[in-house]
Formats: C-alpha cells, structure tokens, sequence
C-alpha cells in the first residue's frame, strides 16, 4: 500500500505525459513515412519505407518555409519586447507603489483577464483598415503590446522583493524607474523568462487573428503559411503537412528545454508572498 502510494502520482503523470506527447510523435513518425503508410493505425518508429527526405524536401521547396520562420521571429519578438516595457513599469507601481485606486486598478487587471481575444477583433480590425494598416508586421502586433497577464504575473513576482531594499535605494537617490528596471526587475529574471515563453509559444502558434489581417503570402507567420501551403501546395500530401508542422514546432520546442529551469522557476516564484 506504501509502495502504491508512493509509484501512483508518478504513474498518472507519466500517463499524463503520453497522452500530450502522443500528437508530437505522430506528427514526427507522419513526416518520415511514405503516403502508403500514412494512414497506418501502428506506431512502430521505423516506417517500411522512410520517405523523410521526400517530405521535408516537399516542405520546404514547395513553400517559402524560411520566410513564415521569419515572420514568426519579427512578429513574437516586437510583440514580447513592448509587452515587456508596458507590462513592468505597471506591475511594479500597483505592487509597490501606494496611491489612490491601486487596488480598482488590480481589479480590472485581473477582470480584463476574463476578455477574449475574439471579442475585440471586429473593432481592431475595424480601426486597423480605417488607418490603411491591414497586411502589415504593425497590424499582428498591435493589439498585443499591452498583455494583463504580464501585469498579472509581474504583480505576483514583484510582490515578494523585498520593501527596504527599495527604500534603501530611494534613500541613495534612485529613481523609480531604476528602482523598478535595476533592481526590481533584475530580482524577478526567471518571472521574466516564464512570461517570454508563454508569450513566445503563444503568438507563434496564433492563427485566428493573423487570418484575420493578413492575407499577403510574403507576411504569413508559420501557422497562416502551413494553412496556405495545406490549401494551394500540398494537396494530400500528409507526410509534407507534417513535415512542415515539425519544422515551425522545433523552434518552440527548443525555446521551452532552454528556458525550462527559469519557467519552472518564474511560475513558483508567482505564488511566493
């Protein structure tokens, strides 16, 4: 009893972990296989005929994959450095700075979490085609560059630095804004690290609202441009789809093993008072 006690938490984790890495290892046995074996109910690793070469090479001769990585990078990057710089400067006035509606302030923060994106899209878009800006790097980024769950999750962070360090540094002559940028921020690095993952698989995955306000090729970030390459390239092609999907997924994959002890890290750091 002791022992099943002990091993059954690891067991439904490990089961957990299964069931979310299965749709990973399908798609990667998918993109080696040849189009006879595409719909093979097994998942033994090594197909019959290893057709990796084919499908990657259809992947990327028949799309401009290098060009929708790339506007992936502009588009997640420009998108992650202003919510940065908005969201810090915010979260350390409501965490540590005392004046009149801070808390209401909060509240709303925490309220304007309950909006989804799809409820502001018709206005955005709306204004975006008014000012002539649609098919444009601006118009993907725009209606990110304030993120309330930055604030949020910057509020939490800041929240366990310690006060006399900061009236320390006030007492020496700094400034807020070295306070908050210099010091604050530098003791709060892995909440940082955790929200540029978040934010960084996120937008790199958004399909709905790029769909939306793009419709030139040459801008399509890696979801839009699979959706292109799926409806005018490819074809039946399963094992080119899937090759395309693994290669704009590496990179999220990687940026994550990278970043994993900070983002572990960051989230408990969160929850620290």
């Amino acid at each position: 009893m002791k022992a099943l006690r002990r091993y059954l938490p690891h067991l439904v984790l490990a089961l957990g972990a299964v069931v979310m890495l299965l749709p990973f290892y399908w798609m990667a046995l998918t993109s080696i296989r040849s189009p006879a074996e595409i719909f093979d109910v097994s998942l033994w690793p090594i197909p019959e005929k290893f057709d990796a070469a084919e499908n990657y090479g259809h992947s990327v001769s028949q799309a401009p994959m290098g060009r929708f990585m790339l506007n992936g990078v502009i588009v997640c990057l420009g998108i992650l450095l202003v919510q940065i710089l908005t969201a810090v400067p915010a979260a350390y006035a409501l965490a540590k700075l005392k004046f009149p509606g801070r808390r209401l302030l909060l509240t709303l923060v925490i309220a304007a979490l309950c909006i989804p994106m799809q409820a502001l899209a018709l206005p955005l878009f709306v204004g975006l085609a008014k000012l002539g800006l649609l098919n444009t790097y601006f118009a993907m980024i725009a209606p990110f560059f304030l993120s309330v769950f930055a604030i949020f999750l910057f509020h939490q962070s800041f929240r366990s630095y310690p006060d006399e360090v900061i009236e320390a540094a006030r007492m020496d002559g700094f400034s807020e804004l070295e306070i908050c940028w210099g010091l604050v921020l530098r003791g709060s690095l892995p909440s940082v690290a955790a929200f540029a993952v978040f934010s960084l698989v996120a937008h790199w995955n958004d399909l709905y609202w790029p769909m939306i306000v793009v419709s030139d090729t040459n801008l399509a970030p890696p979801p839009l441009g699979m959706l292109y390459f799926s409806d005018v390239e490819s074809g039946a092609n399963y094992g080119a789809l899937m090759a395309g999907a693994a290669i704009i997924t590496t990179p999220m994959v990687a940026c994550f093993l990278f970043a994993r002890r900070h983002f572990i890290a960051g989230i408990t750091m969160t929850g620290v008072k």
